[in-house]
């Protein structure tokens, strides 16, 4: 493999593809905060949910469960917490390793994902709304959210996890500089 990727890169073959590099900027740090709230709220109504409906079935002995699931019902929360423990200690610190973004002077760049990586690039010459937004958790933590879009649904972008300030002073720039553009084209 080697040897076929020196041969490539020195003319011998067809080239390369290029590597996407990562976005320059990281989200706030306080979107780990923000993230962990969220997992926590949503994995906490989870384990609230089980354990009702555990209670519920196995209070009232209802007969069509199988004797397997009957005796292994009070599990269920346990496994639905401990869930969700994991889950809001180690994707909130993924989510903030991953999740980068850059703006240049003619494309929005963004990086997201879990397993598999999405790089995202939106020509800012089609952009057609910036939207942002702040969440009643993001509002406390100082944090918002731009919405980046275009006529196409798989173009969109969004940025979360950024000071209120650098989200204010992006979307105002990405709006000014997509109407500039809209303007020279016409």
């Amino acid at each position: 493999m080697t040897s076929v990727r020196r041969t490539r890169e020195t003319g011998g073959g067809p080239p390369l593809p290029s590597r996407l590099r990562p976005p320059a900027h990281r989200v706030s740090p306080r979107a780990v905060a923000h993230w962990a709230i969220e997992y926590l709220l949503l994995w906490g109504l989870a384990f609230g949910l089980a354990w009702g409906v555990s209670a519920w079935l196995g209070g009232a002995g209802w007969a069509g469960l199988p004797g397997w699931l009957d005796s292994r019902l009070d599990w269920v929360p346990v496994l639905v917490g401990v869930a969700g423990v994991l889950m809001t200690l180690v994707a909130p610190v993924w989510r903030y390793r991953v999740h980068r973004w850059e703006v240049s002077s003619d494309v929005v760049y963004t990086r997201t994902g879990w397993f598999s990586r999405e790089w995202l690039l939106v020509p800012v010459s089609r952009i057609q709304t910036v939207d942002s937004r702040q969440g009643l958790i993001e509002r406390a933590l100082g944090l918002a959210t731009i919405e980046v879009n275009t006529a196409s649904h798989a173009g969109s972008s969004e940025v979360s996890g950024l000071p209120v300030a650098v989200a204010t002073r992006l979307a105002e720039d990405l709006a000014r500089r997509a109407h500039a553009l809209r303007d020279d084209a016409t």
